[in-house]
């Protein structure tokens, strides 16, 4: 039997092409995203290539509870995870004062709630196991405050800091933890967080391949890296949100996302 992975988010973009990542390197999976349809269409396409298994669950992890109904999946269909990548999330741009409270409460379900919870209830099976890896997927927004995706950013640091904490938790078990802090990136991310046409997401050279982003990531989590950052221009961008003004970060974010 394969090693199984779990992969959040996995109907397009970075979930997707770390599907296939996997797959490539002889790993089953569990697919899981709101759409029944897109994750058949993703389980097809990576068992026309790769000798695996797939498993389906269509959910909306933004709704509460569901990373216990996910959980609960899992154990009902008696699969053993080995590698869980927190992967589903999403951002939205505008004044944070005219945002829709659905939107805020679901942004901080999936971004936070949901990927905490998922670590709680696989880490322990993992750390009886004596073997497990979890990848949860920040941003490079998680190196800076985000004027006019407050909400996004913030979730990101969350998430950043929270797998920094549990990697050091868990540095002597068998079981390690590593954050996957992406800059811009060619998926349908833009599109939805409406920054696709902002200056950010037109910078020459700026945006990573997600099929890249995916083979980097799966390489550092291989490796036990607990902050992984893909690509050059990020790493720099990463290391000067550390050094700079805050002051001076925040108005270069403003700027980016309102031009």
């Amino acid at each position: 039997m394969n090693p199984l992975v779990l992969i959040t988010g996995a109907s397009n973009g970075i979930g997707k092409d770390m599907a296939i990542e996997f797959a490539r390197r002889g790993h089953d999976l569990a697919l899981v995203a709101r759409s029944k349809s897109a994750l058949e269409a993703v389980s097809k396409e990576i068992n026309t290539q790769f000798q695996v298994q797939t498993h389906s669950i269509a959910m909306d992890l933004s709704l509460p509870d569901s990373a216990k109904a996910l959980y609960e999946e899992i154990c009902r269909r008696d699969l053993h995870v080995e590698i869980l990548v927190n992967n589903a999330g999403f951002g939205e741009l505008g004044s944070f004062s005219e945002m829709d409270d659905a939107t805020i409460a679901g942004m901080i379900t999936l971004n936070i709630h949901t990927l905490t919870m998922l670590c709680r209830y696989f880490v322990p099976f993992m750390i009886q196991k004596k073997n497990g890896r979890i990848m949860n997927v920040a941003s490079l927004a998680a190196f800076q405050a985000g004027p006019y995706m407050s909400v996004y950013y913030a979730s990101k640091a969350y998430v950043l800091h929270f797998t920094e904490g549990l990697a050091k938790e868990l540095e002597d078990t068998e079981v390690t933890v590593s954050a996957l802090c992406p800059g811009p990136t060619h998926t349908g991310f833009g599109n939805r967080a409406h920054v696709s046409d902002k200056l950010l997401f037109k910078i020459p050279g700026f945006q990573m391949q997600s099929k890249d982003v995916a083979r980097i990531g799966v390489d550092g989590l291989m490796k036990g890296k607990t902050v992984i950052i893909p690509g050059l221009v990020n790493k720099i961008t990463a290391q000067s949100s550390r050094i700079a003004l805050r002051s001076l970060s925040r108005n270069i974010v403003a700027r980016l996302h309102k031009n």
